[in-house]
C-alpha cells in the first residue's frame, strides 16, 4: 500500500468528518424552531432531522456536489494538499464558531477553505470565478429569500386563521411543525452532504480513480449522507440557544411558516446546483417571520452578530486553510 494511497484514505476520512462536524454543527438549522416550540424533545428532535438527512439523496439530483467538485476551483489544480488545507480550515472554523454558539455557514468554510488552498498553490488563476461569484452572491440572495418567503407564508397563515382560537392554531402547527421540519432537513441533507461529495469526487478524479470523466460515485453519495446524518444526531445544542430562542420568540405556527420557507429556498438552490448556507437561509426565514409580528419581535443585535460570522467566513476558513496547505506542502 503505497503512500499517496494511504494519503486518499486519510483525506476521505478527514472529509466524512468534516460532514459530521457539519451535521453536527447546522442541526441547529434543522431543528431550533421545532425545540424551540416544544414540539419535539431535543432527543427525538434530532432523530427526525437526521433521518430525513439520510433519506435526502433520494429526492435531490448531484448538482451543488459538481459546482463544489469542480466550479469552485479549476480541477486540474485540485491535489492532496489543496484538500487537506480546505478540509483543515473549514473543520477548523465550525468548531471555533461551534464553540462560541455562532450559526456560521458551514458551507462557506468549506469554500472559503478551497479559495485558501488553491491560492497558496497557484495564485488567483485557480479560481473559478464564476462558481465563486454565484456562490457568494447567494450570502445575501439565500437569506433576503427566505426572509422574504417567512413574510409571505407568515401573513397568508395569520390571516388564514385570525379567527381560529389559539389554541387550536396551536394544536394544528404542532402537527404541521413535524412536516415543516421534515422539510427542511431533507433541504439540509439535499444540499449540504453533496458539497463533501464534491470535494470527495475532486480528490480522487484528480489522484486519477475515477477515469477520465468527473462524477460521483454511490458509495461516495452514501457516505457522506450518513455522516452528515450521524453528525445531526450528535446535535449542536449551543447554536440550538441561539437559533431557536435568541433571534425572535416562536410559536409552533411561526416555526412552520419559518421552516417550510427556508425549505423552498433549499430546494430552488439544489436544483439549480448553488452550494448556500442553510444558517443564512433557516436565519432570513425566522427574521422575516418575526417582523411580521412586530419590528421589535426580532433581536436585531443577535441578528448582527450573525451577520458578521457570515462576513468573516469565507476570508477566516481561507486564512486558515492556506495556513494548513503551506504546513502540508513543508512537512510532506
Amino acid at each position: 500500500m503505497d503512500s499517496t494511497f494511504i494519503a486518499i484514505i486519510f483525506l476521505i476520512a478527514l472529509a466524512l468528518f468534516f460532514d459530521f462536524s457539519n451535521g453536527f454543527h447546522d442541526a441547529a438549522n434543522s431543528i431550533a424552531t421545532i425545540v424551540a416550540t416544544r414540539v419535539l424533545s431535543p432527543k427525538y428532535a434530532v432523530l427526525w432531522a437526521a433521518f430525513f438527512n439520510f433519506i435526502a439523496f433520494l429526492f435531490f439530483g448531484l448538482h451543488v456536489a459538481g459546482t463544489i467538485g469542480k466550479g469552485i476551483v479549476d480541477i486540474a489544480q485540485v491535489d492532496s494538499y489543496i484538500i487537506f488545507g480546505t478540509l483543515m480550515g473549514a473543520c477548523s472554523w465550525n468548531v471555533i464558531t461551534w464553540y462560541y454558539g455562532i450559526p456560521s455557514s458551514s458551507s462557506h468554510a468549506l469554500v472559503g477553505g478551497l479559495i485558501g488552498s488553491a491560492l497558496v498553490k497557484a495564485g488567483p488563476t485557480a479560481l473559478v470565478m464564476k462558481g465563486i461569484i454565484k456562490t457568494v452572491a447567494f450570502i445575501v440572495i439565500s437569506p433576503v429569500v427566505g426572509m422574504l418567503l417567512g413574510m409571505l407564508l407568515a401573513t397568508i397563515i395569520y390571516n388564514l386563521f385570525a379567527r381560529s382560537t389559539p389554541s387550536k392554531v396551536d394544536h394544528l402547527f404542532r402537527k404541521g411543525q413535524l412536516l415543516s421540519a421534515a422539510a427542511y432537513s431533507l433541504g439540509h441533507g439535499g444540499n449540504d452532504a453533496q458539497k463533501t461529495m464534491g470535494i470527495i469526487a475532486g480528490l480522487l478524479f484528480s489522484a486519477g480513480y475515477l477515469g477520465t470523466e468527473f462524477h460521483i460515485p454511490l458509495w461516495i453519495v452514501l457516505s457522506c449522507h450518513a455522516a452528515i446524518a450521524l453528525g445531526t444526531m450528535s446535535g449542536g445544542w449551543r447554536i440550538v440557544k441561539t437559533m431557536g430562542n435568541k433571534l425572535s420568540k416562536l410559536r409552533p405556527v411561526d416555526g412552520f411558516c419559518a421552516e417550510f420557507g427556508a425549505s423552498l429556498v433549499l430546494f430552488g438552490a439544489s436544483a439549480i446546483g448553488v452550494p448556500i448556507s442553510t444558517t443564512h437561509t433557516i436565519t432570513g426565514s425566522i427574521v422575516g417571520v418575526g417582523m411580521v409580528k412586530s419590528i421589535r419581535a426580532v433581536k436585531w443585535g443577535v441578528a448582527g452578530q450573525i451577520v458578521w460570522a457570515w462576513i468573516f467566513t469565507i476570508p477566516a476558513a481561507a486564512l486558515i486553510a492556506a495556513g494548513f496547505y503551506k504546513l502540508a506542502a513543508i512537512a510532506f
